[in-house]
């Protein structure tokens, strides 16, 4: 029989109203890492795009409460960016652990300025250090010492804001799965003006082994809701950034076009 035309009409609908319940039920989750539950955003397929995800806090609320293992404690945020994406990677998590704990390795990295629409330097220099102090400068971390429950430091001197000392913590470190969070321990200033006080800058990177030669990535980055409002309406900048810090970490140039946002 023929298809009658308001079949035709409903096909779209139909669809229509299923993509945007899937964008409703995002939205009203909020982000979920890999902790023992589905992730939020999905994993993409390996060959495609990492899935760069900006929050809005029209859909998860002033005070958005943060997924416990993540380890933070404060709600809400200024910018909440996700990143999800599959790569390939051929050498065992020692190689992953080694990465990671090359702080020297960041230097030079490069992103999309939205402001000056061109590609530059993100960290002007980067090393590890001793302790939570600065000026103790030593060489990067070993894969021995990325280990569970460790905490290290480092400097990393931004291209606008400056020197900064950051924490480290090693959360999980096994050979299927690494996960390590991020956050500054000094204030981050632009021209003397406070951007983010301590513990306002935070990131957290999931690593999961899939199969012999691919991994998963997830991260989640935020700034805290009562950063300086300087930062809070520039997040195109902040999703550049986030995605600086993913192409570093699964081997992809920094500066690679086409960026995440113009």
């Amino acid at each position: 029989m023929p298809v009658q035309p308001w079949n035709r009409r409903r096909v779209p609908l139909v669809l229509s109203a299923m993509l945007l319940c899937q964008t409703l039920g995002y939205a009203q989750s909020g982000p979920q890492p890999p902790c023992g539950n589905v992730p939020v955003p999905p994993y993409p397929g390996l060959d495609d795009s990492a899935i760069v995800k900006l929050w809005s806090k029209s859909d998860l609320g002033r005070d958005w409460r943060p997924p416990a293992c993540t380890g933070w404690t404060e709600v809400g945020f200024t910018t909440l960016v996700t990143i999800v994406a599959r790569f390939r990677y051929t050498s065992k998590a020692e190689g992953l652990l080694r990465h990671a704990g090359a702080i020297t390795g960041l230097t030079g990295m490069r992103y999309w300025s939205t402001t000056h629409k061109q590609w530059q330097t993100l960290v002007v220099d980067a090393y590890a250090l001793t302790g939570s102090q600065p000026g103790q400068r030593r060489e990067d971390f070993a894969p021995g010492e990325m280990e569970q429950g460790k905490v290290l430091y480092f400097e990393q001197v931004d291209n606008l804001s400056g020197k900064a000392i950051y924490r480290m913590h090693i959360a999980e470190a096994s050979a299927d799965r690494f996960v390590f969070d991020v956050e500054n321990v000094t204030t981050i200033r632009f021209l003397l003006m406070p951007l983010f006080h301590p513990g306002e800058l935070q990131s957290v990177y999931f690593l999961d082994r899939e199969s012999e030669n691919v991994w998963r990535y997830y991260s989640i980055m935020r700034t805290g809701k009562n950063a300086n409002g300087l930062i809070g309406g520039n997040e195109s900048s902040a999703v550049n950034r986030a995605v600086a810090f993913y192409r570093y970490a699964v081997g992809i140039p920094t500066d690679q076009e086409p960026p995440a946002a113009r």
